[in-house]
């Protein structure tokens, strides 16, 4: 009688770099995993037994290691759980000479060879690894000579002033791959440029709208999830400050182009705020303070035990100054704490007790 095969534990990997098809029902990924175990069902005489475990990774470049379902694959090896990996094509496993390198001298390590289904080699022998070096150094040559195509297409769409995709600014839509005016969003960019020439401070001014619970853009993708805005802070301040789009500029690292989309901010108003931002900003900050005193800034504390920020807006010419929570300029919405308090009251009460502490014998006395 004849000795029965050996068991061979065979795991399938699948990989597809964009993520474009992947909702279908079936998909790339299906059609790669369906292929591989018709192969190993062909094997089957020789021990080979396919793994139920699924290694996949959709919409990841093979120019990375750092992919969910081939990270679990080298786990598993490091644990003795695969003898032979089978996968379509070897750019499914990597792209990379380098990465394919450290893999084989993982792969040695764990006594694991591969097997391309579509490619028939065999890593245990030194010509089979040429070849696939070989093979290797043209799939490393055809991901830089893509990534060099894209960076070549998005330069010269952005000197035509196009859009090219990524989190619309505030003030803007995205309609048909175009910035859209968005007046309502628009209105408040014009208010913001309108404030800081007033304020003269980032940080003065991120408080204000803080305070005033004025968020930062929110958007819906494309394919329907919701980008929520939230708080505006002072570095989110100074960057859309910063933003040429604004005055209808496209900007490729760092040079400026025509935009095809339409401008929100007056050239006239833009170079009064660029005036303010080039001067120091200690002296901004030292001018703001002085407008706007507050004498409690860091002796009054909320009930979360955290320094009050003191801020300030201004309505028909009239100034309102304010303590608010700390938790509100951090850009959270606290809760079970007072969220702000009118500085002129709360001044003035400690100041009519500080006068009345003063008169005391006792105090007199010891001053």
């Amino acid at each position: 009688m004849s000795k029965p095969a050996r068991k061979v534990l065979c795991a399938i990997y699948t990989r597809k770099s964009s993520e474009d098809g992947l909702e279908q029902e079936f998909n790339s990924l299906h059609a790669q995993r369906e292929a591989c175990e018709a192969y190993i069902a062909s094997q089957r005489s020789q021990g080979w037994v396919m793994l139920p475990e699924v290694y996949e990774d959709g919409g990841i470049s093979g120019g990375t290691m750092k992919r969910p379902g081939l990270q679990k694959l080298f786990e598993h090896i490091e644990n003795g759980l695969v003898d032979v990996i089978v996968v379509y094509k070897i750019d499914r496993l990597t792209r990379s000479l380098a990465d394919f390198a450290r893999m084989v001298d993982l792969f040695d390590k764990h006594d694991v060879t591969f097997v391309s289904i579509t490619q028939q080699f065999n890593t245990t022998t030194s010509m089979g690894r040429l070849t696939l070096n070989i093979l290797l150094s043209f799939a490393q040559f055809e991901r830089e000579v893509t990534a060099e195509r894209i960076r070549d297409k998005f330069a010269a769409s952005r000197k035509k002033g196009m859009w090219m995709g990524g989190l619309p600014p505030l003030g803007y839509d995205v309609k048909h791959r175009k910035l859209v005016v968005n007046e309502e969003e628009a209105e408040l960019v014009r208010e913001i440029f309108s404030r800081f020439i007033k304020v003269g401070s980032g940080t003065i001014l991120a408080r204000q709208l803080a305070a005033e619970g004025k968020c930062t853009k929110s958007w819906i993708t494309q394919k329907g999830h919701l980008h929520q805005g939230k708080l505006m802070t002072k570095s989110y301040i100074y960057k859309l400050l910063n933003n040429r789009v604004y005055i209808g500029e496209a900007v490729h690292k760092g040079t400026s182009y025509p935009g095809e989309h339409d401008a929100i901010v007056p050239q006239e108003l833009w170079n009064k705020v660029h005036a303010i931002l080039q001067s120091s900003p200690r002296l901004r900050g030292h001018n703001a303070r002085r407008r706007t005193p507050a004498l409690l800034k860091g002796v009054i504390f909320g009930a979360d035990e955290r320094p009050m920020t003191p801020t300030h807006t201004r309505k028909n010419n009239r100034l309102y100054r304010y303590y608010v929570a700390a938790g509100i300029v951090a850009g959270q919405q606290p809760t079970g704490v007072v969220r702000r308090v009118p500085a002129e009251q709360v001044e003035s009460a400690v100041i009519t007790q500080i006068q009345r502490l003063v008169r005391t014998p006792e105090i007199i006395t010891a001053t």
